[in-house]
């Protein structure tokens, strides 16, 4: 059988690959800390579960419309409205099986074999996965600690080609939690609209910001980007497999046609039971697990500080810390395999998300409890104590 070249050019995602790991350990009964992966502990909110036992129960659950169900799509463009204070027509909303499809659609709309692409380094590896399957020629723009490890307008713009044709940002970003200045944000968007240029802006952890302030949708200022988003972080539904973007009305044609091919629709039954994430009883529950990010984030940064692993950028929104390992003696995947064996504590390493720090840096995830990561802090501590003795 021959395998294309497509499918063997696609690197591990080494997030998921450490999860399996961690399974199979934890499969022979050993006790695995388990903060590889950004997949909130608590669940979907009381009343999305009680939603879906209703549509199980009461309907017939057969293909929705590839777009989505039209109330699905209207709460989403009303949560824009109250939420972020943009007002989104429910017909540019397109419901996705969850925001990796979300991207999967975007990239097959808007790129063309041999089109250049820029992405932060580092960055969510499936991006510019996604990306090159499509044709795209992705530029990883190296970012530092200065820029937040984040793109600026002054990056893009040194990096930008005659074959540029489009970006992806991702704010807050995975794996460094931190967020793009707005005014930066709208810089970048700014410029590559003058080029005729197309934005992918992923803002599936914009409501975890995490210091209190209303988040802002780049939809505030660039109307035309085509924004990524999810019911997997805010509303912890990660298995439920639901997102959605929000594209310009001139798209929704050819991804209507691209989800008609590829999907013919997301879950029916997700799609009835996410209705009731919207609820003002779900926002408030929501809104208390945000508040306990915040504290879970203040435990890893302070178990961090003392067990000696600097975190050059402290995050400000979703449930990543992205810390440097150089000061071990040890590679980040080094770090991460002798951790999962030696600690049982389950890491990423920054190969996953580039070049630049490919080798220093390790993501941890606060997305487990709080009991769960003082145990890993814990374990990591006594691993590196061991490191000096070695």
């Amino acid at each position: 059988m021959r395998i294309s070249q497509r499918a063997q050019s696609v690197a591990p995602f080494y997030a998921m690959e450490f999860g399996k790991h961690a399974a199979a350990l934890e499969a022979e009964g050993q006790h695995v800390v388990k903060l590889s992966l950004g997949e909130p502990d608590f669940g979907a909110p009381p009343a999305v579960l009680d939603a879906l036992r209703g549509a199980v129960g009461s309907k017939s659950l057969s293909y929705t419309g590839a777009l989505g169900l039209p109330e699905l799509r209207l709460a989403v463009a009303r949560f824009y409205g109250e939420r972020h204070g943009v007002d989104v027509d429910p017909g540019r909303v397109v419901v996705t099986a969850g925001a990796s499809a979300a991207l999967v659609l975007g990239a097959a709309a808007l790129v063309d074999p041999g089109d250049e692409v820029l992405i932060a380094d580092p960055s969510y590896p499936c991006n510019r996965q996604i990306a090159e399957s499509f044709g795209a020629r992705v530029t990883l723009v190296p970012t530092t600690a200065g820029s937040r490890y984040q793109l600026d307008a002054a990056s893009v713009r040194s990096h930008w080609t005659d074959r540029t044709r489009g970006i992806m940002v991702a704010s807050p970003s995975n794996p460094t939690g931190t967020s793009v200045p707005a005014d930066e944000l709208a810089a970048i968007c700014e410029l590559a609209r003058e080029r005729d240029a197309w934005r992918i802006v992923d803002e599936i952890y914009l409501d975890h910001d995490e210091h209190g302030r209303p988040p802002r949708s780049v939809l505030s200022y660039d109307e035309d980007a085509v924004v990524i988003n999810s019911f997997s972080k805010y509303f912890g539904m990660t298995g439920w497999r639901l997102g959605w973007c929000v594209v310009p009305e001139a798209l929704v044609p050819a991804l209507e046609r691209l989800a008609q091919n590829y999907m013919i629709c997301a879950s029916t039954p997700a799609q009835y039971a996410a209705l009731a994430c919207f609820t003002p009883e779900s926002l408030a529950v929501c809104e208390e697990r945000r508040a306990e990010f915040g504290r879970r984030r203040t435990l890893v940064l302070d178990g961090l500080a003392q067990i000696g692993l600097p975190v050059p950028v402290p995050p400000d929104g979703a449930f990543y810390v992205y810390f440097d390992v150089s000061g071990t003696g040890l590679t980040s995947w080094e770090f991460c395999g002798r951790a999962l064996r030696e600690a049982r504590v389950a890491l990423t390493p920054g190969r996953d998300f580039g070049v630049a720090t490919a080798d220093t840096h390790v993501r941890l995830s606060y997305a487990a409890s709080a009991d769960e990561l003082r145990e890993g802090i814990a374990r990591l501590g006594k691993f590196v104590a061991t490191l000096g003795q070695t």
